[in-house]
């Protein structure tokens, strides 16, 4: 392993501001309040997840939502700072904490009367309001706040927009009605997601991360296969796809592992905008690699209505062609350079990595079993939270002490802090859209847009996917082209739902690596030392496997393993091989055969992406041109090695 104390350090400025905390040292007392918050809220959250009755009563649904955010979102005010490089807590923060526990508090002492009878007091849902507003800023940045506020506000202006925007207006005060007290809005599905679905995902990733996992899982990747040619970009890969599952965070996982990785990978040879594209693709790939995944794969389990463990399958063969893509690439180009792995004495031994961390495989077994098998659903990362607090007892540096357990609750809270202020505020945006009636008016105009012509519908798709994605958050863009792309899509194609949704959360994620935006390939380039622009742009080339596959499993669903799975006989060997001539072209190096002449890549590439396109025209069309290129290589190949013989 590398020192990490020879690590550069990565700058803040280039981070999103979600990602930064201003809680000091471990007992400052900023941080002791923080911990204290997010131990009662996460008492609070427990007690209702499980049943347990407090004061001899089962908490409602909305009184249980109120608690929740008045716990975490004064959390947020104390750990999320309002600007960069604020490195304490103002006294305006503190009164925000005070504020937002307070009305949400009295709030949760009316939730019945809410349910039942609508309560709602407008003066103060304009201030949970402007702090929702104001959370959502410092999570997700200025864009975020942006498309929150714009979409939030739709509802004043409905009846003045043109064409499909139209929709049924609302007063001020109706709209915040909406927003705060109802359904539609913070008492819905957003709130259900943080403060249920995946709240207990949240504290076992906390517990596994504070218990050595991450160290766990790169030394893993290192022991098999730092000795291989290009073995650090594989180890980023390999332990970036095991850290993004369990953080659900891109931006979390390119700072920690990336911190060790990238310059690993420097230091065998590979450029620096090139191991920070690397780690961006291997970080955004984390996000939808099971067992975990990150926040959206809920929302879509809970926006089609199947069990997490449905969407969990359903993302296991794309998020591999994925991986194996990326793979493939980084070790064409290592081929291609003549890199050579690391010396075997600076590689942990494999033997003695499963010795130690074990119980770190043993728990995620466990955690997939009870998603998978006991069909537990949210239930199940708490229980795998109780066997990994008791296995750490097995080890000295890694028993839950109460030091530790101090460490992990404020790392848990952070987790939980800054997912609570990006996600609740969406809220928002699913009440503009919804209340107005402007999703079925968009479906509705999507479909004559296109014409009847699914091909054309989808194209549209993807381009209001990425320009989306673009401008928020990838979990924004899917909530709003969930309800209203994915109905046109499935109406007119009688697409699988499952593929249909998968295929908007791919395309959405897409402007993380891709240019102008490329806020994840930027965070690399800056611990890489690179230009943030070729950063991006080496990323889109190495992750080309997300921008198609999505394609793929769109018209052949059995690749997210839906539906009848004969198909996958032919189409999954297909793909691989398709992936495989891709590679190389895109690389230059095909794999087992060797360079590819500059006059040849692109044909290949395109070779290979229409042989594994799911229909018989591309297979037999592609496959031909997939042998003559093929062909070609291994001759130019074979005439260099005869004319270096011959010259030797």
């Amino acid at each position: 392993m590398v020192d990490p104390q020879t690590q550069p350090e990565v700058d803040e400025k280039a981070m999103p501001q979600g990602e930064i905390t201003r809680l000091g040292a471990l007992f400052s007392w900023q941080s002791i309040l923080f911990v204290a918050l997010c131990t009662l809220g996460l008492a609070i959250g427990i007690c209702y997840i499980f049943g347990i009755k407090i004061g001899g009563k089962i908490m409602l649904e909305a009184r249980y939502y109120w608690i929740f955010i008045g716990f975490f979102g004064a959390a947020a005010f104390i750990a999320l700072p309002a600007y960069r490089g604020q490195r304490s807590v103002p006294v305006y923060d503190l009164v925000a904490a005070a504020v937002m526990m307070g009305i949400s508090f009295w709030f949760s002492t009316h939730a019945w009367d809410m349910v039942q009878a609508g309560w709602a007091n407008i003066p103060a849902g304009i201030v949970i309001y402007l702090m929702m507003l104001e959370l959502a800023r410092r999570a997700g940045g200025l864009p975020f706040l942006i498309v929150v506020l714009v979409l939030g506000l739709y509802p004043l202006v409905a009846d003045r927009l043109p064409g499909i925007m139209m929709g049924i207006p609302y007063s001020f005060d109706r709209m915040i009605e909406y927003h705060v007290f109802n359904t539609e809005g913070l008492m819905g599905i957003t709130t259900k997601v943080v403060a249920e679905i995946i709240l207990g995902f949240l504290v076992f990733a906390g517990i596994l991360l504070a218990t050595g996992a991450g160290e766990f899982f790169i030394d893993l990747a290192n022991s098999g296969f730092g000795k291989y040619r290009g073995g650090p970009a594989k180890v980023s890969i390999v332990a970036s796809g095991f850290f993004g599952s369990l953080s659900g965070s891109i931006f979390s996982n390119i700072a920690g592992t990336g911190s060790i990785t990238i310059p690993t990978m420097k230091k065998v040879g590979y450029p620096p905008h090139y191991a920070g594209a690397i780690e961006a693709c291997a970080s955004t790939g984390g996000v939808v690699m099971p067992p975990v995944m990150g926040a959206i794969a809920f929302v879509m389990a809970i926006t089609i209505g199947v069990d997490y463990a449905t969407v969990m399958i359903a993302a296991i063969l794309p998020s591999l062609l994925y991986y194996f893509g990326l793979m493939l690439q980084v070790d064409a180009y290592a081929a291609k350079t003549g890199m050579k792995g690391l010396p075997l004495d600076q590689l942990p031994k494999g033997r003695e990595v499963l010795k130690r961390g074990w119980p770190y495989l043993l728990v995620l077994i466990f955690l997939t079993w009870g998603l998978l098998y006991m069909r537990w659903e949210y239930y199940a990362p708490w229980y795998a939270c109780v066997l990994m607090i008791a296995l750490s007892f097995l080890r000295r540096d890694t028993m839950m002490t109460p030091l530790r357990m101090f460490e992990t609750v404020r790392a848990i809270g952070v987790l939980i802090a800054q997912s609570a202020a990006i996600i609740l505020p969406i809220a928002f945006v699913v009440s503009g859209l919804t209340v107005t009636g402007v999703t079925g008016s968009m479906t509705s105009s999507l479909v004559q847009a296109g014409g009847d012509n699914v091909y054309l519908i989808i194209a549209l798709g993807v381009l209001a996917c990425f320009v989306m994605g673009m401008a928020g958050l990838a979990i924004v863009a899917y909530i709003f082209l969930a309800v209203t792309l994915a109905p046109a899509i499935i109406e007119i194609g009688g697409l699988n739902e499952v593929a249909v949704h998968f295929f908007i959360i791919y395309y959405a994620m897409l402007s993380v690596i891709t240019p102008p935006v490329g806020a994840a390939a930027f965070l690399a380039a800056t611990i890489a030392g690179a230009k943030p622009m070729q950063t991006s742009f080496t990323a889109m080339r190495l992750g080309v496997v997300i921008y198609f596959i999505p394609l793929f499993f769109l018209f052949e669903p059995s690749l997210v393993l839906q539906g009848d799975l004969t198909p996958l006989i032919y189409v999954l060997p297909s793909v691989i091989v398709g992936i495989i001539v891709l590679a190389g072209g895109l690389e230059g190096y095909l794999l087992g055969i060797g360079r590819v002449r500059t006059v040849l890549r692109l044909p290949l590439a395109a070779a290979g992406f229409v042989f594994s396109f799911p229909s018989w025209w591309g297979t037999l069309g592609g496959g031909i041109a997939c042998l003559v290129l093929g062909g070609i290589v291994w001759m130019d190949n074979r005439r260099a090695a005869t004319g270096a013989a011959a010259a030797e």
